[in-house]
């Protein structure tokens, strides 16, 4: 837990993990409830990283067990938040860099930039942890309070800590107490495994060795899963024995009906002393009671069961969409090779390093920490962190960003900015900021139900008891009609009426290659104005390619192609690659190559047929060979159309033999993507971190608006920026658009992206086709056409036959024909949208086909 207290006030700052929040209302719930608490205040709930936060006044009266105990009566999980955080009078997340102790967290709630054991071992006070193990098996936010609670009643156990996130345990003993054996012993009882022991003497836990394996819960295995496959075996039961034995049919649906709605009339109790009296945990209750008290009691079970479907299927939904910040973990490096000031290398965590250590980067290696090069000069890819698509040379003097890969040479680089403050860090607490911004917007029916389900109760409240009392009518009769009402207003065809539309979009979505993580998400997508794209690997292949070949000194394309590609086949750069596979693919002959090398950042060197040859950059080209003004004219104009441009360079005679133009070409069907969205009224720009002579090149045979120059941040702002006037998706792929991805109304990754990408954003092109934004939008914009005409059928019905039962027109049966077929109605119109063929292609003009 991080915990801040201040002297003065008297108020503690709690935080929590908070588990099982299926959708946006789930916030307002705990919100609302917590506030009644004594002494509670500031309550905030971020709903994308599961996060709750709140100030308690210490004489308020209102305990954490309180607090803990009212959370999980609202049918959620709860756990305390171990940060391995110094608490001071400075609050973590507000904290500049240079007010923060040695082992603070730094700005976002997730546990990879330092051990326990680290922060520990700045503080030697006799509340300082002493014992370190790993604990593997843990699958839910239960299991944590389960190990820290059976600790605490060991004698001598002063603090027990837990770390979910990185399956961790920290205790604290007190000289008397239980040895480590029998801790692990009592761990092991409670069915997790151990392992990693270690005492406060020995060395820290090694935080690059792996953890145990635990494999994420199929549905079927969660909690709300098993509930709706055990709910539905027994409704299957209830109909195989209704069928044989009808006699039984009543009470065996009645079983399933107490059974399955036990759970939810938990809730909604617990929701209605917590301030939120009309849920729709509440019209359910009400509508299955009401349809078990009048005889119905297939469908009240039906309609208990379709509850539950729902509620299952927005767990699913949300667990998949806080998958990103997860993701975006994992491409911090593990391990640094540490050069200490004493001499010699030794392999260390990357979450140890310290500003000022001397770390080794070797060619193949990510950069494990935001620095500066000491020595050595290489060629670094930078595009999971700026976009740029072209590997950088950089060279002693200038600074390199974590999560980079070294292509080519050893760098020594001094360490600027700790792991909790490098670059990955930052774009990790840029998610989590924009996901937070986000403004939680509650499903429909929730919202609808804040009136229907009070107007309803009331309605069907007064026709049972007015009539009687007041005009003399018959009780039976009006209990019946009120009874009739009850059950018309059953939540089954409004429950129905939008998650079958949305299902059947999403299946159609599916066919097309179009992930789509919600239903919120498919209805967002069709209101967008301003589509933002990424450039490279989005609205480009990613891949540089060989544009143009221009020979000089009496050579034909084909040779210098071949001389190029026979000295570049001992280099894995990307552009040797380029060169390479242009070579083959034009079934040209690449002799061998003898005696290569490599000049880190300016050129490669090999003998070809005895002679030495060498491909570089054009400074380094002007530096040994002859450079007249025809050869710098027609470089200066290949870098002009967007171009990285090296030349082929004979070091023996020193002449240029012939220059290569390469580029990161538009796909294929990025003109017709873009087309399309403008035929729809919808406006394209792109935002890239590659050069703007590079962008302004793509973008102008694109007939899109360009940004250029960008880091993750820029991005972030622009989007923000768009926000205020339109509504705005963002399309890129890689880990650079992850923040623009979460803040934007819709995030769209494409599926040739990065898994960060994928998991951040809120729907996933799998085919990689610019194109498919169009469909999405269209499909969207269908299937809210679809929802609305659904919600009028459902209300209609509904609407007429409450008027005509208070009348005594219509009857029992036709109450239950009044919902049953305004559910058939809603089902088979939400069908319709399985014959979508996608929106119609837009004309080429011939400027932009050309």
């Amino acid at each position: 837990m991080s915990t801040v207290v201040s002297q003065q006030s008297g108020i503690e700052r709690l935080e929590y993990r908070v588990e099982g929040m299926d959708c946006a209302s789930c916030v307002s719930k705990i919100e609302t409830a917590l506030l009644r608490l004594a002494g509670v205040s500031a309550v905030t709930v971020n709903f994308s990283a599961e996060t709750l936060t709140l100030q308690r006044e210490l004489t308020g009266g209102t305990t954490e067990a309180q607090i803990v105990k009212k959370i999980r009566s609202l049918g959620f999980d709860a756990l305390r938040v171990t940060r391995s955080c110094v608490a001071g009078s400075i609050p973590a997340a507000s904290a500049t860099q240079e007010e923060k102790p040695r082992g603070t967290c730094y700005g976002h709630q997730h546990s990879h930039a330092h051990h326990p054991s680290l922060a520990a071992g700045t503080n030697d006070g006799p509340g300082s942890a002493n014992v370190f193990m790993r604990v593997g098996g843990m699958d839910c936010a239960s299991c944590v309070g389960k190990i820290e609670t059976a600790l605490h009643r060991m004698p001598g156990v002063l603090a027990a800590r837990v770390n979910f996130a990185t399956e961790s345990l920290e205790i604290t003993l007190a000289e008397d107490a239980v040895s480590a054996d029998d801790i692990v012993n009592s761990v092991r009882t409670l069915g997790f495994e151990v392992f990693d022991v270690r005492s406060k003497s020995d060395a820290p836990i090694d935080e690059a060795s792996p953890p145990l394996p635990t494999p994420a819960l199929r549905w079927w295995q969660t909690r709300k899963g098993r509930y709706v496959v055990g709910l539905g075996s027994l409704m299957g039961v209830a109909y195989g024995v209704a069928h044989l034995i009808p006699s039984l049919g009543t009470w065996i649906f009645g079983i399933a009906v107490v059974a399955g709605v036990i759970p939810f009339a938990r809730k909604a109790f617990a929701l209605a002393v917590s301030g939120s009296p009309f849920s729709i945990e509440t019209l359910m209750v009400t509508a299955a009671v009401g349809a078990l008290v009048i005889g119905e009691a297939e469908e009240a079970a039906a309609v208990v069961f379709l509850f539950a479907v729902g509620e299952l299927l927005e767990s699913v939904a949300a667990g998949r969409a806080r998958a990103g910040i997860k993701a975006l973990a994992s491409l911090v490096p593990k391990t640094a090779v540490l050069m200490p000031a004493d001499g010699g290398q030794r392999t260390v965590p990357a979450s140890s390093l310290r500003v000022g250590d001397r770390v080794l980067v070797r060619p193949g290696d990510r950069v494990p920490a935001d620095g500066k090069i000491l020595s050595g000069h290489s060629s670094l890819d930078e595009s999971p962190i700026t976009g740029e698509s072209m590997p950088r040379t950089k060279t002693i003097g200038e600074q390199v960003f974590a999560g980079s890969i070294n292509a080519d040479g050893v760098l020594e680089v001094h360490v600027e900015k700790a792991a909790s403050d490098h670059t990955i860090s930052r774009i990790i607490h840029l998610v989590e900021q924009a996901q937070s911004a986000k403004a939680p917007t509650a499903r429909f029916i929730e919202n609808f139900s804040r009136y229907y389900t009070p107007i309803v109760m009331a309605v069907a409240l007064l026709i049972v008891v007015v009539p009687p009392t007041l005009l003399g009518g018959e009780w039976g009769a009006w209990l019946y009609r009120g009874l009739a009402l009850l059950l018309i207003a059953c939540p089954c065809a409004l429950v129905l009426s939008t998650p079958a539309a949305i299902a059947s979009g999403l299946a159609v979505a599916t066919r097309r290659g179009l992930l789509i993580k919600g239903g919120n998400v498919l209805e967002m997508i069709g209101r967008v104005d301003t589509i933002a794209f990424d450039k490279t690997g989005t609205l480009t292949e990613g891949k540089p390619k060989i544009t143009k070949v221009v020979a000089f000194n009496g050579y034909g394309e084909a040779q210098v192609l071949a001389l190029a590609a026979a000295v570049e086949s001992a280099s894995s750069h990307p552009l040797g690659k380029a060169i390479i596979a242009h070579t083959q693919a034009r079934n040209l002959t690449i002799n061998p190559a003898v005696d290569a090398s490599a000049t880190a950042g300016r050129a490669v060197h090999a003998t070809v047929n005895g002679r030495r040859l060498a491909v570089g950059s054009p400074t380094y080209a002007r530096e040994v060979a002859d450079a007249d003004a025809t050869l710098g004219k027609t470089m200066a104009l290949l870098e002009a159309s967007g171009n990285t441009v090296v030349a082929l360079i004979d070091e023996q005679q020193g002449v240029v033999l012939g220059l290569l133009a390469l580029r990161d070409e538009p796909r294929a069907d990025a003109r017709q993507g873009v087309a399309d969205l403008k035929a729809m009224g919808v406006r394209s720009i792109m935002l890239t971190g590659d050069n703007r002579r590079t962008a302004n090149a793509i973008a102008a045979g694109l007939g899109v608006e360009c940004e250029s120059e960008l880091l993750p941040q820029d991005k972030l702002r622009l989007v923000n920026q768009m926000k205020l006037s339109s509504r705005v998706a963002m399309v890129g792929d890689g880990i650079n658009d992850a923040p623009a991805l979460a803040a934007a109304d819709v995030g769209i990754a494409m599926g040739g992206g990065t898994d960060v990408a994928l998991e951040t954003a809120d729907a996933a092109l799998l085919k990689s086709r610019v194109t498919d934004v169009a469909h999405l939008i269209s499909l969207s914009r269908a299937t809210m056409a679809n929802i609305h005409q659904n919600v009028a059928f459902a209300l209609g019905l509904k609407g007429l036959f409450l008027v005509t039962s208070v009348m005594g027109i219509t009857g029992l049966w036709v109450a239950v024909l009044a919902d049953t077929g305004a559910t058939a109605l809603v089902t088979l119109n939400a069908l319709r949208l399985l014959r979508f063929k996608g929106a119609s292609p837009a004309p080429l003009s011939h400027s932009a086909s050309a």
